[in-house]
């Protein structure tokens, strides 16, 4: 069973325990030597690693370890630029006898991947708008099995087991409720940009059946999930016949839907629903991290500082 999960540990605290290795990589330090740099994971969080002064006679058995291995670590918990780290001291690859439980490890949305793709699919199905709801259906339908597992990121938001599903369904949740306010916009667009704007993290992500992302796929580097998500319209849309503005109405949703140039978006939105679209998403990103910075954070304390926040602490009230 194990005793130490990411979201508890405390600073100098030394640990022993089993871990999923996110990625690994050996580098080169300033000092000429050579240390491994890890990023691992429980079903709690994730948290970075570092192995120093590595020796010859350890180097066989760290190369065989892969993104998405289980190890055995035994480390150091630290503080580094406000945030949490490992110092490793040893670590291994699981062997067959050893006790673990698979699900300790594997952060997951907390959701049943069947019952939310139910919920986005009866919402495609429930649209007016014929062409959408098509488009929507069709693309539902082509990635079903994949949706089932696929994480919305290698790490940060929604890094986890079916996380792609899981954001969609909140952002559709929002989104619903965001319409009734907003009567002037167009419903049916909005439950499409959202479904859609990050279906093609399926082929930018690459994922094991954990939803543990090893990385970016050719095309996911070369591209990204925004442009291979109009390639995606663009295609279907054709094959469904429809209309050009309400295509490229949705291929701006989905352009614009990151914002800032520097986020990836060369565009900022111009029509009401894709602005609702961009704040859908940053809504349920930063909603997720500020919920995961506390898991593990006692009321009247402060989380480490969260990159994705601008590094910003965030606060659990004690709640009297």
């Amino acid at each position: 069973m194990k005793e130490f999960y990411i979201a508890d540990f405390k600073t100098d605290e030394e640990i022993t325990d089993f871990f999923i290795i996110k990625t690994i990589a050996l580098k080169l330090g300033s000092n000429k030597k050579q240390y491994l740099d890890l990023l691992v994971a429980d079903s709690t969080g994730e948290v970075t690693a570092k192995k120093w002064d590595i020796s010859d006679s350890e180097l066989p058995s760290i190369n065989e370890i892969k993104d998405g291995d289980i190890v055995k670590i035994k480390a150091v918990v630290t503080q580094w630029n406000g945030l949490k780290q490992l110092r490793v001291m040893k670590v291994r690859k699981k062997v067959d006898n050893d006790p673990i439980e698979l699900m300790d490890l594997i952060k997951a949305a907390p959701e049943r991947a069947e019952d939310m793709y139910e919920y986005i699919y009866k919402r495609a199905e429930d649209m007016e708008d014929k062409h959408l709801k098509a488009i929507c259906i069709k693309l539902l339908n082509e990635n079903k099995e994949r949706l089932m597992y696929y994480p919305a990121a290698q790490k940060n938001h929604h890094a986890q087991l079916a996380g792609l599903l899981y954001h969609i369904k909140r952002m559709l949740m929002n989104g619903e409720r965001m319409c009734q306010v907003y009567t002037n916009v167009n419903a049916d667009l909005v439950a499409a940009g959202v479904i859609l704007h990050d279906m093609e993290k399926l082929n930018e992500i690459d994922s094991n059946e954990l939803g543990i992302s090893t990385g970016y796929s050719f095309e996911g580097q070369l591209l990204g999930h925004l442009v291979q998500g109009i390639k995606s319209i663009e295609k279907v849309a054709e094959e469904i016949g429809m209309p050009k503005e309400k295509t490229i109405m949705l291929e701006h949703m989905i352009l614009t839907h990151h914002y800032e140039p520097e986020f990836g978006s060369p565009k900022k939105p111009m029509f009401p629903e894709a602005e609702i679209l961009h704040y859908l998403d940053i809504i349920d990103a930063r909603m997720f991290d500020m919920a995961d910075a506390l898991q593990g954070v006692q009321p009247g304390e402060f989380s480490d500082r969260v990159w994705t926040l601008d590094n910003r602490k965030i606060y659990k009230p004690l709640g009297e």
